[in-house]
């Protein structure tokens, strides 16, 4: 039996998920994967491969990674191949024109958001701190222009009140995998289906910044909430405590009546209990949960209300420097 050539291009963790998968096809001959490139990582700035150049490594499949494709030796080694389909999941760069239209199927990409909602880099990020309550996986055609190709399949999944980013790439990357491997006869056979996006109705997910990472209490509670858990486990969101930056990994809205030491004062602190409450917009009341003092380690309230920074904190506004 003949085998479809293939090329994978990807970076994270998330499709590193759909190439393991896409290996273990059997129809499919995998001639080789574009990821980025290796970037230096951690205090030590030490040069750290792509999860998906790991993968591929591991299985002895040819690797490139441009520091820009479009003019770059991986374009022409792409184009002088006869290449059956091009396979992307977030791999962070746009794809030029000579590429989408070189393979004999197409390109397709597994977009994690439900299109024409969040085109762009962070859709899951944005889709759990906008509070929707569902999203999931797009099969897409892709074009010149940003997730705005023909969608061939969609599934959805739910977002509970407290589901974090890290959980639903971990949920999305693997309904975005089966969702690919159960669609590609189709593709293969001309089968499939083809609906244009009405693009009226895009909305964008451009990538985090750190200006994003900040917390504003003037917010809601729901919504402080909601941009803690779409930040969680990276970039992390965080406020300053005296001056010192202080991680939010976990929280709740509360139902508590809280008295302050000031009311309409977003921000402002009052420990009760061994529980950490903060002020927010519209009288709105959160707690934190799980957080992290800059020089230490992650921790829950009751550790961290432990520590020296912690003592007399009721009635001090977080956001606030010394």
């Amino acid at each position: 039996m003949s085998k479809y050539n293939v090329i994978f291009m990807g970076t994270p963790d998330f499709s590193e998920h759909i190439l393991e998968q896409l290996i273990n096809v059997v129809d499919l001959n995998i001639l080789g994967v574009v990821t980025q490139p290796d970037r230096p990582v951690g205090r030590k700035r030490e040069l750290k491969p792509t999860p998906v150049k790991v993968i591929a490594a591991e299985h002895g499949i040819d690797v490139y990674q441009p520091e820009k494709l479009t003019g770059s030796e991986t374009e022409e080694w792409i184009i002088s191949n006869d290449v059956d389909l091009i396979i992307t999941a977030a791999y962070g760069q746009l794809v030029p024109e000579s590429i989408l239209n070189h393979p004999k199927f197409g390109c397709v990409n597994v977009h994690a958001s439900l299109l024409p909602k969040y085109r762009g880099g962070a859709p899951i990020h944005h889709a759990i701190m906008n509070g929707e309550p569902k999203t999931g996986i797009t099969l897409m055609y892709m074009d010149k222009a940003l997730d705005s190709g023909d969608i061939i399949r969609k599934e959805e999944v739910l977002i509970s009140d407290d589901t974090t980013v890290a959980e639903m790439f971990d949920t999305l990357k693997v309904v975005g995998a089966n969702l690919l491997v159960d669609t590609l006869p189709l593709i293969f056979n001309e089968m499939n289906e083809r609906v244009a996006q009405n693009h009226k109705q895009a909305t964008y997910a451009p990538n985090i910044t750190k200006d994003d990472e900040r917390i504003n209490f003037e917010m809601t509670a729901r919504e402080v909430h909601n941009h803690i858990r779409g930040m969680n486990s990276w970039p992390v969101a965080h406020t300053l405590i005296d001056g010192t930056r202080l991680k939010i990994y976990r929280s709740k809205v509360s139902e508590q009546t809280i008295e302050f030491s000031q009311q309409n004062v977003p921000g402002m602190v009052e420990i009760k209990d061994d529980q950490f409450f903060v002020q927010c917009g519209q009288s709105t009341v959160i707690e934190l949960i799980e957080v992290q003092l800059a020089g230490k380690k992650r921790m829950s309230i009751k550790q961290f209300l432990q520590l020296k920074v912690a003592k007399d904190l009721s009635g001090k506004v977080l956001g606030e420097s010394l």
